[in-house]
């Protein structure tokens, strides 16, 4: 398929700049997959279409502050730093014992800065200290921080600024109308983040319309809510740039599954209970998980925490089993029209960029002709679009 046929004209007046207070208050667009009948509602109306039994699965990464403001040690010039993703690579030796930078480590960065180059260090608040080491050649920036690990991240926390989307044009944490302050620190977040899931450079924004109160519900419903993990990088933002969007690569993330959400969901699977997915990371999860253990519609039982799995190639004799572990994973899975889903039924999602590979995957899932025919009603019925704005259910 070609990335022109997934390119739509979207009004700027639709792209949402704040969010809808209470969050579940956002508007809902229900599509109905098979039939593509179109319904609409209001996100607290999800209640309706969830059944006891469906499996919930939601990404509890948080999105840490990722904009740093620096300046230069040599003029004094501001500086921005972009954290993107610690470096798994161990400290090039030439720079073990650098004293300007001793003792932290290494992190993928934008710099917002024309004179960005090697060697340039950089001050920032709370004794924080860098220097970029490298130019990646692709946009990124090794940065080596005087600081690591829970320290860094408490220094992050104080002074970092959060790395709203850039179609959002305005400044972070703005009075409204009334006066309040619009806290983005708090609003840019699922209210079911971890604190121990830090990391995301952008947030899974089709969790924004939960509340704890409808997860409440939900729950005494007899909707089992599952949580993953998938650490947000731009590289789920990047753009398309080539024409055949199967030559496309995506930038690999950062996942994580414990076995027990791991059982519960396979278990779900195996007993046709419907597994639905917040967000395309979730999906992106699922579905990058599901295709390494190489686990097919040929599901046999799961039994004392060991997965039996009957024979790829004709499904009735020998059976394969698989201890289920802890699952922590680099994955760069790209999900576009005729992928055939593993694991996922339905998801919850919001709606997408023009030739982004978000709105690929979700048409990927219904189909792109009754993606692109709601996403005309939602703009003829004026949904707000994007990070803050409202959302789809596709069923």
């Amino acid at each position: 398929m070609k990335l022109k046929d997934f390119d739509y004209n979207l009004p700027k007046n639709l792209i949402a700049q704040k969010p809808v207070s209470p969050r579940d208050r956002s508007r809902l667009l229900v599509l109905h997959k098979k039939s593509g009948e179109i319904e609409h509602k209001h996100f607290y109306d999800i209640i309706d279409y969830l059944k006891a039994g469906d499996a919930l699965v939601l990404n509890n990464t948080k999105v840490m502050p990722a904009r740093l403001i620096g300046k230069r040690v040599s003029t004094g010039g501001k500086v921005e730093v972009f954290l993107l993703k610690k470096s798994p690579l161990p400290l090039p030796r030439e720079y073990s014992g650098h004293a300007f930078v001793k003792g932290g480590n290494i992190w993928q960065c934008l710099i917002g800065s024309q004179r960005r180059k090697e060697n340039l260090k950089i001050e920032f608040t709370k004794g924080l200290k860098a220097e970029i080491i490298k130019n990646n050649l692709d946009g990124t920036w090794n940065v080596k921080f005087n600081k690591s690990g829970g320290e860094f991240m408490k220094i992050v926390q104080k002074i970092g600024r959060v790395p709203l989307p850039p179609y959002i044009k305005r400044m972070p944490n703005v009075k409204t109308q009334n006066s309040k302050l619009m806290n983005d620190k708090i609003n840019y977040q699922t209210v079911y983040a971890d604190d121990k899931k830090i990391g995301s450079v952008a947030a899974p924004t089709a969790g924004f319309h939960f509340t704890p109160a409808l997860l409440e519900k939900l729950k005494n419903k007899g909707v089992q809510i599952e949580y993953v993990t998938l650490q947000v990088g731009l590289g789920t933002f990047a753009p398309v740039k080539v024409d055949d969007i199967a030559k496309h690569k995506m930038h690999a993330e950062r996942i994580e599954i414990n076995k027990k959400t791991l059982g519960n969901i396979i278990k779900a699977k195996l007993e046709g209970r419907r597994i639905v997915a917040v967000g395309t990371t979730s999906v992106r999860t699922l579905e990058a998980v599901f295709n390494e253990l190489k686990i097919e519609n040929c599901l046999s039982r799961l039994e004392r925490g060991k997965l039996k799995i009957r024979d790829k190639k004709n499904c009735k004799t020998k059976e394969i089993k698989h201890r289920l572990v802890d699952y922590k994973n680099w994955v760069n899975i790209f999900i576009y029209p005729g992928y055939k889903f593993r694991i996922v039924d339905a998801m919850i999602t919001n709606f997408h960029l023009p030739k982004s590979t978000l709105v690929m995957l979700v048409s990927a899932l219904a189909g792109r002709k009754k993606i692109f025919t709601a996403y005309r009603e939602a703009i003829k019925k004026k949904y707000r679009f994007y990070s803050y704005g409202d959302a789809m259910l596709i069923v």
